[in-house]
């Protein structure tokens, strides 16, 4: 029997009931004990997001059948920890900075996200400290003010810092109102019909790719929206992704979504012409940051359909492109706090958090599966289409379903299964192998990872 959080994602990406019979799970409880049915939706985001994949591969190469998709939580497991499980050159990976933490404030709990070095110089001057000021003058001041107060002051300084809520308190907040009147994921038809086609795939070509051919411009960052394109690249597509050059990406973040990809930079505030270049002939267009941000560079989704008709457009936010926090910036660890997640997963002396960053691996395969459905319907009408997710709008999913992951049976027995080795341009890699899987495709992806900035800013 299919798990109702997969049913409920599928029906979410608009894909059809009857496809459901051809995907398979494997369970194996107790690789993300949690509260919260949180290894149910590492396994609904996974499963959807195979099932995507196999029916586009299906209809390019035009199998009578779809092929049988497989969701195994061994798999899955290890890939939500994959950035944490990597070695490079037998280091384990950097993931959070010394100011990246829970606070005690004077009334509350508050926790901050300062890995980037403009989010901590943004935290501390809100605070009325200098650069290089450590924990300990942090925990003083935040002592000093409430939960809220912190949370206020600083995000009007442009860093990041949310306050505790319970579920109940979120539930009242009006940003939980505006995510709980939208769907799961968006989808929308934009602009003109074009004649944009998928190139057919041969049968006998091995392993099956649904997105061989298919050009990805990438503009993510952090987790979310890097785990979508790292999906898309080991289903064959070209991913280029493209960063601003004042704007490094954390090393080991990069490496770990970086797999089948290639990184260049780009200013976008003078070097347009070749934005344009690159858009003329992408497929997909993936965006991960604050809502709003690349508006000026012609990229919101209205005008790039005019320009561009038939393009996917594809976006990722931590609150959602609505509501009073529409614009501000965020992350899964602040989701959580916001949201009711980390009071739930919590105890009477502190607060709590997910056993995975789950709302940003989940997010990120759901819209790796909404673009792979775009790219089926528009195969039948020509029309370009309009993709959006929220963390939020994940985290809503999570604590508003019923039941809780089964225990008992034959359980997790830790990643080893599903690590692999390989050298790259980075050293030496151990790396969490892809969940995503179906009969006939993938098993790893063609590349690894290539140093941040390291490519010219054009396709293969």
């Amino acid at each position: 029997m299919i798990d109702p959080m997969i049913k409920s994602a599928w029906v979410a990406l608009g894909g059809d009931r009857e496809l459901l019979a051809r995907l398979a799970c494997v369970e194996r409880p107790g690789g993300l004990v949690s509260r919260l049915p949180v290894q149910r939706l590492a396994r609904a985001c996974v499963g959807a997001c195979a099932l995507a994949a196999a029916e586009l591969g299906a209809l390019r190469a035009g199998l009578g059948e779809v092929p049988r998709a497989v969701v195994d939580d061994g798999a899955v497991v290890t890939a939500f920890h994959s950035e944490r499980v990597l070695r490079i050159d037998g280091r384990a990976p950097v993931n959070f900075a010394p100011l990246s933490r829970w606070w005690r404030a004077s009334y509350g709990w508050v926790r901050t996200h300062a890995n980037y070095p403009h989010h901590r110089l943004r935290l501390l001057d809100a605070l009325g400290l200098p650069d290089g000021a450590g924990p300990e003058e942090v925990e003083r001041l935040i002592l000093e003010r409430s939960a809220l107060e912190i949370e206020e002051t600083v995000y009007a300084a442009g860093g990041l810092a949310v306050a505790l809520r319970t579920p109940g308190q979120w539930a009242a907040h009006p940003q939980s109102a505006e995510v709980a009147k939208r769907p799961l994921v968006e989808r929308a038809t934009i602009g003109a019909a074009s004649g944009r086609e998928l190139p057919p795939l041969e049968r006998e070509y091995t392993p099956l790719l649904p997105a061989a051919g298919l050009r990805v411009l990438d503009l993510t960052r952090v987790l979310a929206g890097p785990v979508a394109t790292r999906t898309l690249a080991l289903l064959g597509a070209d991913v280029l992704r493209v960063d601003a050059p004042e704007l490094p990406e954390l090393a080991d973040q990069h490496a770990d979504t970086g797999f089948g990809k290639r990184s260049a930079t780009l200013d976008l505030t003078v070097d347009g012409e070749v934005l344009e270049e690159l858009l003329a002939s992408a497929d997909v267009v993936v965006t991960g940051y604050r809502p709003g941000t690349l508006d000026r560079f012609g990229l919101s989704p209205e005008a790039l359909a005019e320009r561009h008709p038939g393009l996917i457009v594809a976006q990722i936010s931590a609150w959602g492109a609505y509501g009073p926090w529409g614009e501000r910036r965020g992350f899964d660890s602040l989701v959580q706090v916001a949201t009711g997640i980390a009071a739930t997963e919590g105890s009477t002396m502190e607060p709590g958090a997910l056993p995975a960053q789950a709302l940003d691996h989940g997010s990120g395969y759901l819209m790796a599966a909404g673009i792979l459905r775009a790219l089926a319907e528009r195969s039948r009408d020509g029309q370009g289409r309009l993709v959006r997710l929220a963390l939020a709008r994940t985290a809503r999913w999570l604590t508003d379903e019923a039941g809780r992951d089964r225990q008992g049976g034959p359980g997790y027995e830790g990643p080893d299964a599903w690590l692999a080795e390989r050298d790259s341009p980075l050293g030496r890699l151990r790396y969490a192998r892809p969940p995503v899987s179906f009969t006939g495709g993938p098993t790893d992806w063609a590349a690894p990872p290539v140093p941040w900035g390291s490519s010219a800013a054009a396709w293969s």
